[in-house]
């Protein structure tokens, strides 16, 4: 063991974090709300998830260029105090009762805009300031915050404020960001990408367009990463078509109202949390890649009990278990984007992983619903299963022990 530990930069790069994802929270789950208030037209409160994915579709692949140009740093502090007047505009209109539908659109459209570039330059960040041997537990604490107050904490929190007055958690999402950019004006250093042997040499400038596609390139060019983030898009659409009906097989198979069908994503939520603060021992403990591979047979066997079970504590114990699994991957994908990607690049292979995971999570959302109405509730938990039982023949090899072991050792080439 060295004597290498997580210092103050990372506390606050955590700290900064974790506030920010319980303003998050507490506004994804209050806007909902806030349109059922205004309208009953099911395609106007659709129509806000559609707006909050819609930047992570947008904006991933420009805004890795951009964590690329600039200090890390510094546009994630410009970010927030970006997002707290227009959060705030949001809480005053609420307030006075001039609020628009429109408006509420336009917000979660900045929010989460922020949002997809702020978690690109984090994780670029990161590598700067926590040594290489500490990866996964500084990612696996990052992790525990997210789940903690975004999964957890936030959904109560919110629905409490908003009974109080409904522009509470807007006001209070404000104020998130506000101290999260705070905290991160104490971090000190430059955090600009750098290429060239020289680290002073400052990258070369081409267009967006050339610089996004070079991102795309390099990580298709890495068998294992291209691997593990096509898989995650792949397990992304399957889950989140599978989520999207759960209220439906929680009602018409386990027999649940609406407190039980909250305490299975209470389930999965503490199991991402459990992964993720004891990530970095599991993980040693069970190698990187019997990691990966259990995940697969994981993935499978939730889809399946899914698919057959009508017991609650069961789904409710899968559900947990799969949390873990997720954290765990979380870890393990993130540990090792940071250890192969060269330092002007991070951004950009970052942003590239982001959009793939959104673009899987926006096509699952819409076929979710489309499967289960043509073919029958338990039809997306079937395909999940078949898909996830296919993939995991087809990569198992490439989560071959000697091949992840060296990627871990591997020291990131320098880009040109």
């Amino acid at each position: 063991m060295t004597g290498e530990r997580l210092d103050g930069r990372y506390a606050k790069i955590w700290a900064a974090s974790t506030t920010s994802a319980l303003g998050s929270g507490l506004a994804t789950v209050a806007a909902p709300l806030v349109m059922a208030s205004r309208t009953d037209d099911p395609l106007v409160v659709s129509g806000g998830f559609a707006v909050a994915w819609l930047p992570w579709l947008l904006f991933a692949l420009p805004g890795g260029v951009l964590v690329d140009r600039v200090d890390r740093r510094k546009l994630m502090i410009t970010l927030d105090w970006i997002r707290v007047p227009a959060v705030a505009l949001l809480a005053v209109a609420i307030t006075t009762g001039d609020v628009s539908v429109a408006l509420l659109y336009a917000v979660l459209f900045v929010i989460n805009a922020g949002e997809v570039v702020f978690r690109t330059a984090s994780g670029a960040m990161l590598p700067t300031i926590v040594p290489k041997a500490l990866l996964e537990r500084a990612n696996g604490r990052l992790y525990a915050g997210t789940t903690l107050a975004h999964g957890m904490l936030s959904g109560p929190l919110s629905g409490f404020l908003f009974g109080v007055a409904a522009s509470i958690p807007f006001f209070v999402n404000a104020g998130t960001y506000a101290v999260s950019a705070l905290l991160l004006g104490l971090i000190g250093g430059a955090y600009r990408a750098r290429s060239g042997d020289d680290p002073g040499e400052p990258v070369k400038r081409r267009s967006i367009r050339s610089e996004a596609t070079e991102g795309f390139r390099w990580l298709m060019g890495q068998r294992l990463l291209r691997t593990m983030i096509g898989l995650i898009g792949l397990l992304n659409l399957t889950l989140v078509a599978a989520t999207s009906v759960l209220v439906l097989l929680a009602k018409e198979r386990l027999q649940l109202e609406a407190v039980g069908y909250g305490l299975l994503f209470t389930c999965m939520a503490v199991g991402g949390l459990f992964g993720s603060l004891t990530g970095d021992r599991l993980i040693t403990w069970c190698t990187p890649t019997w990691t990966l591979r259990i995940g697969l047979l994981i993935e499978a066997g939730t889809h399946l009990v899914l698919a057959t079970s009508t017991s609650a504590p069961v789904v409710g114990v899968t559900l947990f278990l799969f949390g873990v699994h997720g954290a765990l991957w979380g870890i393990v994908g993130s540990s090792l984007r940071q250890r192969l990607t060269p330092p002007d690049m991070l951004g950009r292979v970052g942003s590239t992983s982001l959009f793939i995971v959104a673009g899987g999570n926006c096509v699952g959302a819409l076929l979710g619903g489309a499967v289960a109405s043509k073919f029958g509730l338990t039809t997306p938990y079937w395909a999940g299963f078949v898909v996830a039982v296919i993939v995991s023949a087809v990569t198992w090899r490439v989560f071959d022990r000697a091949v992840v072991s060296a990627a871990y050792e591997q020291e990131p080439a320098v880009s040109r």
